[in-house]
């Protein structure tokens, strides 16, 4: 019999709308049922592409002995990490609390009230891995509750009074705030230099992660050797879908080889934009094939019809995990056929052989265990590619969660605006600018003062959840990146209302610093602050990115609670820009300004999107481009701050910036070349 969650619209929710566990959603009914029975709350947390998850739900939440103790003694409610980020941010404070790795899925205990005072992740159904087993931590949290409750409720104390001392953000950032320096960002891009993995690319042993925030430091800091190391070698391991395009979520190996197989629409777009980027700094053409290979994914498999982005592709298909991605020579040459240059070449490059790479299955994760020896294996392997593409789209796919999420969409919009200009793909940028159109006609509504306010989530069209300040913070650094990409002033327009929305909703003045959530949100414990980036770029400093590049558009003023935010957080970056890359980052643009460019001419004109484009082109680390276009009172509007003394000529010019000092105007690309070289 299906229990509550089958109302649901979550996928990851939906999964386990038929499993004999009594789950009900995160809301006032079971808050209230476990106060009513004074049952402590089981909380379980994940995502649907999570492939833990899936196995903790196998081994445990379908097994009816198991059920069985969780329905008698606990209210069991399942979350959705991807639908509230608030309610993961402040419980996997829990688990690192108490000294381990959060991660998902996460198994919180909390009394009636809320307040945990017990925490995991995985459990395996029986002792192994060093854990115990599942129905014997049920066990012991029911009889400490039963018997032990000033134990619990002195544990839950403590670790609620750690959870406010932490995401309230207490000891985060000095007090009072210090002036960027130089010698701030020098420290982080050192600290980062000294955790490269200079033998195999990124940061750390394994597991590893693509860790694109800190790579944006290492570029910033003269670091390009370490960048193209890092983008290298995940180009060539096994992270990357050498078939179809794009990159799962991190690699289990220090070799960048053996997946976990989830992808991720944040992953692949923060990818794409790192990529991007190394084209910038090196020009190397493998690069922004990449690049076009990310997008062509992004375009294949997780755009909507109506021209959203879908949010995750599953690890498992059919319950086994990356059964989807793996090759055996034996399905090489059924693939392949007669074409035996084809398979040889793909054997050998992408080293597949009998005895496989992939756990003991004698599968194979593919990667670049070889570069193609010339151009006739080159050519081999390009059709090996085609035909074992193919092949693998007649196999059952991972599942897909087609949930639409503001935040996540507007990394993707940003990305592909950004490289669809760089590296001249109109594609992408139309591309972004259909998503765009799906989410502003969907999820952003406006409040009484006609402020924006986005919708956290869509699905089949209806959209539900309050936005958090990441999805306002991504969509509003979208618009601007949508209006560099196309002198479009409506969506300067957009971003202004979302950073008025930012600034009065979300913007802790006192502080100065952002909450994660909305004055107008749900209380949980905490209304956090959270500086740190995470698996996607901290939305406190992607809002001051936002005000900072107002603040050079449209009016001063915009940049003043930025920079007081980037002042007080810039010392503990420095010292921390592993988890603060995005705070480095602001405080390097203090320190050295931005480039901006003013276009003056007719947006349609060819001469004045060729000056745009190379102003993309431009290895630039900060920069505002703005479009007057003499025909369109709009325009000025749009960049009223920075355009000002800026007179049209016979033919469409730019001006480059620095600060206050403009150069004379230019009309030829390779002239602007020169200026921002």
């Amino acid at each position: 019999m299906p229990n509550r969650l089958a109302r649901e619209v979550s996928p990851y929710l939906l999964q386990h709308s038929s499993n004999p566990v009594d789950w009900y959603p995160w809301g006032p009914e079971a808050l209230e049922t476990a106060k009513r029975l004074d049952r402590p709350i089981l909380l379980s947390i994940g995502y649907s592409a999570c492939h833990w998850c899936h196995v903790m739900e196998r081994e445990s939440f379908e097994d009816e002995a198991t059920a069985q103790l969780m329905n008698g003694w606990f209210v069991n409610v399942k979350v959705d990490r991807e639908e509230r980020p608030d309610l993961d941010q402040v419980y996997q404070l829990v688990v690192q609390l108490m000294g381990r790795s959060g991660g998902w899925p996460l198994t919180v205990f909390l009394t009636p009230d809320q307040r945990p005072f017990f925490g995991g992740t995985y459990f395996p159904p029986a002792d192994r891995y060093g854990m115990p087993g599942f129905p014997k931590v049920l066990l012991a949290i029911w009889e400490a509750y039963q018997s032990k409750r000033d134990e619990v409720d002195a544990q839950s104390a403590e670790l609620t009074k750690a959870i406010l001392d932490v995401a309230s953000g207490e000891g985060q950032g000095p007090s009072p705030a210090a002036a960027p320096s130089p010698e701030m960002v020098a420290r982080a891009t050192e600290k980062l230099a000294s955790r490269f993995d200079d033998d195999h690319g990124g940061f750390g042993h394994k597991p590893k992660f693509p860790s694109t925030m800190s790579l944006q430091v290492l570029l910033r800091g003269a670091q390009v050797g370490r960048v193209r190391a890092a983008l290298d070698a995940m180009r060539a391991g096994g992270i990357r879908d050498h078939l179809g395009g794009g990159f799962h979520r991190y690699s289990t190996d220090e070799r960048w080889l053996v997946p976990h197989f989830e992808k991720m629409l944040y992953d692949n777009a923060l990818l794409l934009r790192s990529y991007t980027d190394g084209w910038r700094a090196t020009r190397d053409a493998r690069y922004a094939q990449t690049v076009l290979e990310v997008a062509a994914y992004l375009a294949r498999e997780m755009t909507s019809p109506e021209g959203a982005f879908y949010a995750t592709q599953d690890a498992d298909t059919e319950g086994v995990e990356g059964l989807f991605f793996l090759w055996t020579p034996a399905q090489v040459d059924a693939a392949l056929g007669s074409d035996a240059e084809a398979a040889r070449a793909a054997k050998r490059v992408w080293g597949i052989d009998e005895h496989g790479n992939f756990e003991e299955s004698g599968a194979t994760v593919l990667s670049l265990a070889h570069a193609p020896s010339g151009a006739a294996e080159e050519a081999a392997l390009e059709r090996a590619r085609r035909a074992m593409f193919d092949a693998r789209e007649r196999r059952p796919k991972p599942f897909r969660d087609e949930k639409i999420l503001a935040s996540w969409n507007a990394l993707a919009i940003s990305a592909l605006a950004d490289a669809g200009v760089a590296l001249d793909a109109p594609v992408l940028v139309a591309a972004a600018v259909r998503a765009m159109d799906y989410v502003e006609a969907h999820m952003v509504t406006r409040d009484a003062q006609s402020r924006a306010r986005v919708m956290r989530l869509a699905k089949e069209g209806v959209a539900t959840g309050q936005g958090f300040l990441d999805d306002h913070a991504y969509l509003a650094d979208a618009a601007l990146d949508l209006y560099e990409a196309t002198g479009e002033p409506r969506y300067v327009t957009l971003a202004r209302s979302l950073a008025d929305a930012i600034l009065a909703q979300f913007h802790d003045a006192p502080g100065d610093a952002f909450f994660f959530t909305p004055d107008d949100g749900e209380t949980i414990l905490v209304r956090a602050r959270d500086p740190y980036d995470h698996a996607v770029p901290s939305g406190a400093s992607i809002a001051c990115r936002v005000l900072l590049r107002l603040g050079t558009l449209v009016d001063e003023a915009y940049a003043a609670p930025a920079a007081r935010a980037i002042e007080r957080l810039a010392p503990s970056a420095a010292d921390n820009p592993g988890g603060m890359s995005g705070a480095v980052c602001l405080t390097d643009r203090l320190v050295r300004g931005s480039v901006d460019v003013v276009v003056v001419g007719p947006r349609t004109s060819d001469a004045a999107r060729a000056l745009v484009r190379e102003a993309f082109r431009a290895r630039l680390h900060d920069r505002v481009i703005a479009w007057v276009d003499p025909g369109d009172a709009r325009s000025l509007e749009a960049c009223a701050a920075i355009a000002r003394d800026k007179p049209a000529w016979p033919q469409p010019a730019a001006y480059v910036c620095r600060g206050r000092a403009c150069s004379a105007p230019v009309s030829q690309p390779e002239e602007l070349a020169r200026l921002l070289g």
